[in-house]
């Protein structure tokens, strides 16, 4: 019975998540200056997205029932130990309800780079999510660059030849 109801749940707040992103605006599109945020991090303190300029910013929307998420986050995990010395900074942003779910996954994944917790989905909505998961990748003067909707197999290669592009410039 739990686990239907929190299916149930899981389902109603991705419906609102994707009815919320139909209604709200700016969205993040391809050449545009990215919507800046503020988010908590799992350890605790405050991130702003316009504090991260000069670099190349990936920002990814997860969430611990997304069964896409979970397969792209290790590959995401490799990218960021490979370029984070090179100007590159990767933000996983989960929209879990329970931010302990999202802290307690993200531990047992070992994920390196920082976990921003949107409960509300304010900052999900501002980006117009409509899948799970979703990227973003921002040059280093603040634009939007590329926006990529869910995640399949061989994504991480393309990802990796963006981030090195965008390095590059």
């Amino acid at each position: 019975m739990t686990t239907s109801l929190n299916r149930i749940r899981r389902l109603l707040g991705f419906i609102a998540l994707a009815f919320g992103a139909c209604l709200t605006a700016p969205a993040a599109v391809p050449s545009g200056t990215a919507p800046d945020f503020t988010l908590r991090t799992s350890d605790g303190r405050n991130l702003r997205l316009q504090e991260q300029r000069g670099q190349v910013v990936m920002v990814n929307f997860w969430a611990t029932w997304c069964g896409p998420c979970k397969v792209e986050m290790p590959h995401l995990n490799k990218l960021y130990e490979k370029y984070k010395s090179s100007g590159f900074v990767l933000l996983g942003v989960n929209v879990d309800e329970d931010p302990r779910a999202a802290i307690g996954l993200a531990t047992r994944m070992g994920l390196h780079f920082p976990v921003l917790l949107d409960a509300e989905k304010k900052v999900s909505r501002s980006y117009d999510l409509s899948t799970m998961p979703s990227t973003v990748l921002i040059d280093r003067d603040g634009k939007v660059r590329y926006v990529h909707r869910g995640y399949r197999d061989g994504y991480e290669v393309t990802y990796d030849q963006q981030v090195r592009d965008l390095l590059k410039e």
